[in-house]
């Protein structure tokens, strides 16, 4: 049985590709740096949102989603992250949602499961898991009950060591920030690299696409993006993919990608991305 566990030591690799040791000055309060973020590339709705035919179910932002995923090894739903206190993370302090997120570990300790990309979450920055903090402190409170996960397989007793203070990647280093926001902003390497027996399979196979999603709509599977996958495209059709769901033949792309959400991501970084996907060995 193959197991969707990020691999936090090749995550840890990874980061120290991106330039970690830089900082990053900006004029972004933590709440717009955040809403920016969570309305863009982090994308926390598009999981944590219950969803209706036509997207986010309005004034539902972020209570939840069940059922969420069902696979051979658990059945995930993506519980209430709103400011309830019965049944979101109110009584949450920003330390203990901090952790939840970079070490997917809950304040009782308890162990967060896969779906979540703790791995790769692990090398989200100081200020940008703060400003999801400050952000998560405006959503309005929703008392909305949703059931624990159930996983057939082993939890880790944790994700790694605890993390340590991660500094920011200045955009000036399009490719590194690109790698930020592919890696652990967005994820994207997760979804578009194929299983291993552990996971990901980020060592050899990054961004070769072949992860396979079961829904509603049926069954989607990632696509290649190194070099090889994304052939000649340019960058307009790239953006074009990546924000409107629509292929340069105008056909439509299956979820579960966040098009509403990538929407909002500005140009810079549409163009860092794809400057670091371009990197990419071509698999």
């Amino acid at each position: 049985m193959k197991i969707r566990f990020i691999a936090p030591a090749f995550a840890l690799a990874l980061l120290g590709t991106l330039g970690l040791g830089s900082t990053v000055a900006t004029a972004e309060t933590l709440l717009e740096r955040g809403t920016y973020l969570m309305q863009s590339i982090v994308a926390c709705g598009n999981c944590h949102t219950p969803k209706g035919p036509n997207g986010d179910i309005p004034g539902m932002e972020l209570a939840g989603m069940a059922p969420f995923e069902k696979t051979p090894a658990f059945d995930a739903n993506a519980p209430n992250i709103t400011q309830d206190k019965e049944t979101g993370i109110g009584n949450w302090t920003d330390a203990q949602i901090i952790a939840s997120i970079r070490e997917g570990k809950r304040p009782d300790g308890s162990i967060i499961g896969p779906p979540m990309p703790i791995g790769l979450y692990r090398g989200l920055s100081d200020w940008d898991v703060q400003a999801i903090v400050a952000y998560l402190r405006t959503v309005k409170p929703i008392k909305n009950e949703i059931p624990k996960s159930v996983y057939r397989i082993p939890l880790p007793p944790a994700y790694g060591p605890p993390v340590g203070s991660v500094p920011s990647i200045s955009p000036d280093d399009r490719v590194a920030y690109g790698a930020y926001l592919a890696g652990p902003a967005g994820h994207c390497v997760e979804c578009h690299s194929p299983l291993g027996d552990k996971g990901p399979d980020w060592v050899n196979n990054l961004g070769a696409g072949g992860f396979e999603f079961h829904g509603p709509w049926g069954v989607s599977i990632s696509s290649n993006i190194t070099p090889k996958g994304l052939g000649d495209r340019s960058y307009a059709e790239i953006r074009q993919m990546i924000t409107t769901g629509t292929r340069p033949d105008g056909s439509r792309m299956l979820p579960p990608m966040a098009y509403a959400y990538y929407a909002n991501i500005k140009e810079e970084d549409l163009l860092a991305i794809v400057a670091y996907l371009r990197t990419l060995p071509v698999k």
